[in-house]
């Protein structure tokens, strides 16, 4: 291989390494909360009440008004303390966007090709969200760095055990119908990571101010989380 095939495959690799690493902050984290609110006015507040409860991965939705600003706003209060991500991504423009806004992960609700090579072109980790099992690993192949399972309400747990059976190399992250009180579930399932919304983030007690509710619905969460990997990890 050339001088010039050597560099180019060196930096591919370290592009690849620095999106596993986000990655991976994302599985440790275990669970990550969607924002989708009216509007980023009480972006900050919400954000510290869910770190009170533990959570340490953030999807701003940008369905949310003046999502990008406060993605912006969040990165630099927060610095790596939490990992904030775009969600609602379905175009590449939009991607683009989102990214330097400051965005550290790009999640989407469809699989689109250009959104995931914006996203790896900028070393930013796409997950692309997918739902029968050949769109899924199609998402896989395409290079997805998680494949978020959307809509996971109308499937339940059992599917993504169904899945990981004869695909036991994916990584899946179920979105919706995830709730404070069934993570544990889906994590014994084998989810590496849910994606939790209005169940733990809900816009009516971000709207009153209720935080400190917020506050224990996350905590429940992250014991969710805890308590499950470390059933798995005693069997």
């Amino acid at each position: 291989m050339s001088d010039a095939g050597n560099a180019d495959s060196g930096a591919q690799r370290r592009h690849a390494a620095a999106r596993r690493a986000i990655v991976d902050q994302l599985i440790m984290a275990g669970a990550v909360a969607v924002v989708r609110l009216p509007d980023a006015s009480r972006g900050e507040a919400l954000v510290n009440a869910l770190l009170a409860g533990g959570m340490r991965a953030i999807e701003i939705t940008l369905t949310t008004a003046g999502a990008l600003e406060l993605i912006t706003s969040l990165t630099t209060t927060f610095g790596d303390t939490v990992v904030i991500g775009a969600g609602s991504v379905l175009d590449a423009d939009t991607a683009r966007q989102a990214i330097d806004a400051g965005a550290r992960y790009i999640v989407s609700p469809v699989f689109d090709a250009e959104v995931l090579a914006v996203a790896h072109a900028h070393n930013v980790p796409a997950l692309p969200g997918a739902y029968t099992p050949t769109e899924i690993l199609a998402a896989h192949h395409a290079g997805a760095d998680l494949v978020k399972v959307f809509p996971a309400d109308l499937l339940g747990p059992g599917y993504i055990r169904s899945v990981l059976a004869p695909m036991p190399f994916l990584e899946l992250m179920p979105t919706g119908g995830v709730t404070p009180q069934n993570v544990g579930q889906w994590m014994g399932a084998g989810a590496v990571a849910v994606g939790l919304g209005s169940a733990l983030v809900d816009p009516k007690l971000v709207s009153a101010g209720d935080f400190d509710v917020i506050t224990a619905r996350a905590r429940t969460v992250t014991d969710g989380v805890a308590s499950a990997r470390a059933i798995r990890g005693a069997t």
